[in-house]
Order: structure tokens, then sequence, then C-alpha cells
């Protein structure tokens, strides 16, 4: 069943940091089964508070999401974000 990687921007507040955790996350995918199904687009809010923009990975299972997610290559990488940005982030199940 695939599971998805979602993370919603809210602020950006570094974006050096966020330069630098583009490139290390670009190659934190070396390895990992995904799909890139969507990348900060078009977005209009319809309910809650507001957004930069969303990211959403797909992955086969919710287990290969999170061995992406705890990977030493991403976790590299996330510290940039975290310095960066505010993010909110989550892995969910998909249906069949």
């Amino acid at each position: 069943m695939p599971a998805f990687f979602v993370a919603l921007r809210e602020s950006v507040h570094d974006p050096k940091e966020m330069r630098l955790y583009a490139d290390k996350a670009a190659g934190s995918a070396a390895g990992h089964r995904l799909v890139t199904r969507v990348a900060y687009g078009r977005l209009r809010m319809t309910e809650g508070a507001p957004i930069e923009g969303a990211v959403v990975l797909e992955f086969p299972t919710f287990e290969e999401a999170e061995a992406w997610y705890d990977s030493p290559a991403y976790q590299e990488a996330v510290v940039h974000r975290f310095r960066g940005a505010k993010y909110r982030t989550f892995i969910v199940q998909g249906v069949e």
C-alpha cells in the first residue's frame, strides 16, 4: 500500500539554509523508490492557516517512506530545513 511524505511550508526565514537543504535533500533520494507528486505548484488555500507551499512524495510502502526520512542522507539535509524555514511534515498511508 502506498504512503506519502507531506511537507507544508509555512514560512522561510533563511533562504541560504533552504538552498543547502534543497541541494542535500535531492541527493537523499538515491537508493529510495520515491515519486514526487507535488512540488510547490499552484496553490489555493481553502481552509486553515495559510501556507507558502507543499511537497508530496509517494513511496511504495509506509516503511519505505520512514526509511528515507530516517536515512543518514536525509537527516543530514533536514537540519538545514529546520534552520531555514517553518514546516509541518508527516507520513501518511494511502489507499489501494
